[in-house]
């Protein structure tokens, strides 16, 4: 009983006119070929991509450095470092103020400069940048203004001049 439950069963689906045994010969290899990848990207640790744990970080063993945020913007700061492919994970520490911790590989410093820059350069650039409302109450202001300079006359004068 023990023997039929261990057995395993393989079904290949094989499209063509005539099959022959060279036919036959080349699907197995193809197979055997398959399996022996599949059984090598299972034995390989998964590389994890962009923002992730600390954890995940440490154990692609390589030296790892952080960088101090401040800003609770860091939603803009994950596009940024998706866009240059950085490996890196967030921790939020809580003890006076909500800073964040950045982590990243060591051998992504120079990247991460570049990325850090380009971030900073951004949300400089945003903080100058008037809002939308700034912009619709000043322009009422002024159309107020203009509406009061305007002098209305109520009445005409039609009298008849000598």
């Amino acid at each position: 009983m023990q023997d039929e439950v261990n057995t395993k069963v393989v079904a290949i689906a094989i499209k063509g006119g005539k099959i022959t045994a060279e036919v036959l010969k080349k699907a197995l290899a193809k197979f055997i070929e398959e399996i022996e990848k599949a059984e090598k990207q299972a034995s390989q640790p998964k590389t994890y991509r962009g923002k992730q744990s600390i954890k995940h970080l440490v154990e692609q063993n390589a030296a790892i450095s952080n960088i101090e945020v401040t800003d609770g913007n860091i939603k803009s700061f994950e596009r940024t470092a998706n866009k240059y492919g950085i490996d890196y994970a967030l921790k939020k520490d809580t003890s006076e103020q909500p800073r964040y911790l950045v982590f990243f590989k060591g051998r992504d410093v120079d990247v991460m400069t570049q990325a850090f820059k380009e971030f900073s350069a951004k949300t400089v650039k945003q903080k100058e940048k008037q809002s939308l409302k700034q912009k619709l109450s000043r322009s009422r202001e002024q159309s107020k203004a203009q509406h009061k300079e305007k002098v209305k006359v109520k009445t005409k004068d039609r009298g008849v001049e000598l």
